[in-house]
């Protein structure tokens, strides 16, 4: 289903709210960190850079992806392997001092009240940062869901878009802020400036696009990118600097006590 290639085309925005969280997380010198759901390693080669200390790893349950990660790997420093965040066995096997997820719990259900079993395998002082996407309102995924709902498709993509569960900042700091735990905890919109032929399209291709897009045989996807484009672009007019897409995002990083 994913493609990472479609995914990279716009990097450099993607990698922003990446920075900002990881500019807020305090663990000086972690011998372990983990980047949960590290989609095609530029990130995850990041946090190495960030740490050259530390061993990384990157985990994520799409074998495209981390096929995509292995070109980032290095040995004995940096390494990808395959994990379902999803899964209700999954859990940290202990002894992290940093975990990232970054742009991925939405696409893990109840992710909410499964926080705690996750930081709890921090070592003292260790950081858990997280980041999603808060935008699921906004005209770009509106208009997917309207699309996929219509008499013309709702029968063909067999129920996707999926629908995301994310949350406030405050509800990330009311469950990361148990005894033991100090949260910081707040949200951004960005309004990212893209360029080029139908670029929101282009951005929603990397992303929520991908399920939908798996459930329809060629022919039919062009027709339901057409569609799609032709909607995007009326909601987001070109302007003579380029395209914005306004995109809100939640952070929290919670430190656990030395």
């Amino acid at each position: 289903m994913w493609d990472p290639d479609r995914y990279l085309r716009h990097a450099d925005h993607r990698l922003r709210p990446f920075h900002d969280l990881l500019a807020r997380v305090p663990t000086a010198s972690p011998a372990r960190v983990l980047d949960l759901g590290c989609g095609p390693g530029n990130a995850t080669a990041e946090l190495a850079d960030r740490w050259p200390e530390a061993y990384v790893t990157g985990l994520d349950n799409s074998a495209e992806m981390i096929e995509s990660a292995q070109a980032h790997a290095r040995p004995g420093r940096l390494d990808f392997r395959a994990a379902d965040l999803a899964a209700d066995t999954w859990l940290p096997d202990g002894g992290v001092d940093v975990m990232v997820c970054n742009a991925v719990l939405h696409w893990v259900p109840g992710h909410l009240a499964r926080l705690p079993g996750w930081t709890d395998a921090l070592t003292p002082g260790g950081s858990f940062a997280l980041q999603v996407p808060a935008n699921f309102g906004d005209p770009a995924h509106v208009l997917l869901d309207e699309l996929a709902a219509s008499a013309r498709w709702k029968a063909r993509v067999a129920g996707e878009p999926r629908r995301f569960a994310v949350h406030s900042a405050d509800e990330y700091l009311d469950v990361l802020a148990r005894p033991g735990f100090r949260v910081d905890a707040w949200d951004t919109t960005y309004r990212h400036v893209l360029h080029g032929s139908d670029p929101v399209l282009s951005w929603m291709e990397g992303t929520a696009l991908r399920p939908v897009l798996a459930a329809l045989p060629d022919p039919e996807r062009a027709e339901f990118l057409s569609e799609y484009g032709a909607l995007l672009a009326d909601a987001y007019p070109a302007r003579d600097h380029g395209t914005v897409l306004p995109f809100r995002r939640v952070f929290a990083v919670a430190v656990k006590d030395a």
